[in-house]
């Protein structure tokens, strides 16, 4: 469709070893090369890039492949390596500013103080931020109370965060608003890439989206195949919203 021609390179997990992978990568001189993995393998592709000469700015890695973690074992070789990704990895929010003082300045923090702000931070923060609005917004709706398992579903399939709601919650500037529903569980579809410059990561301007048209009909096959595999009876989400 794009006019590209895909060669796809397996990684044993956990990915520690790869110069056989790499060796193909000399030889075949691609354009470029996607990182689809997690963990170890991320950065031990970066090392073995380094080795074998491949520039790091013809890198780019899925959003799981574009944390701290991933570049920082590599060192300065790791400049010019790309990646897709959803939140500004920024410590400067208004929330960050809290966290240390209530937190960190108070001994209460449990892991490095030097990691807020960082990447897999910022995911986890976000993540536990919109567990909490879910569970208020399921209040709302039954009640200031111990909630069930299908109330704290509604929260979540119901939430709608706002660019007022994000910066009166202290996230501006580092995510975007979201709004899910019962038949719309990600609630966004639009990612940048940001560059590692040896310290930081830097975000990019250009913003992408997510290609419906091929995900959709993906998504609907998988999740159809596994309903029958499961012998699962599908919610019916109109009927649900009445």
């Amino acid at each position: 469709m794009h006019g590209y021609d895909l060669q796809l390179l397996p990684v044993t997990h956990p990915g520690v070893e790869q110069k056989a992978t790499w060796l193909q990568i000399r030889q075949n001189r691609p354009d470029y090369v996607f990182l689809w993995g997690w963990g170890v393998m991320n950065s031990t592709a970066i090392k073995e890039a380094i080795a074998t000469g491949y520039p790091r700015d013809k890198m780019y890695g899925v959003w799981w492949s574009g944390a701290e973690p991933d570049v920082v074992p590599a060192g300065d070789g790791a400049k010019g390596y790309n990646a897709l990704v959803f939140l500004a990895p920024s410590g400067s929010g208004q929330v960050h500013k809290e966290i240390l003082k209530n937190v960190h300045e108070k001994g209460q923090g449990t892991g490095p103080k030097e990691e807020v702000g960082q990447v897999l931070y910022n995911r986890g923060m976000v993540f536990a931020m919109m567990t909490v609005e879910a569970v208020k917004r399921a209040q709302i709706k039954y009640g200031k109370k111990p909630l069930k398992g299908e109330e704290v579903r509604w929260g979540l399939e119901n939430l709608h965060i706002d660019q007022a709601s994000i910066k009166k919650l202290g996230f501006d500037g580092f995510m975007q608003p979201i709004s899910t529903s019962c038949v719309d569980h990600a609630g966004g579809r639009t990612a940048t890439l940001h560059v590692w410059d040896g310290k930081n990561w830097n975000i990019q301007k250009d913003v992408y989206v997510a290609d419906q048209s091929i995900i959709k009909p993906m998504i609907r096959t998988s999740a159809e195949k596994y309903a029958q595999e499961k012998k699962l009876t599908k919610r019916d989400c109109a009927k649900e919203s009445q």
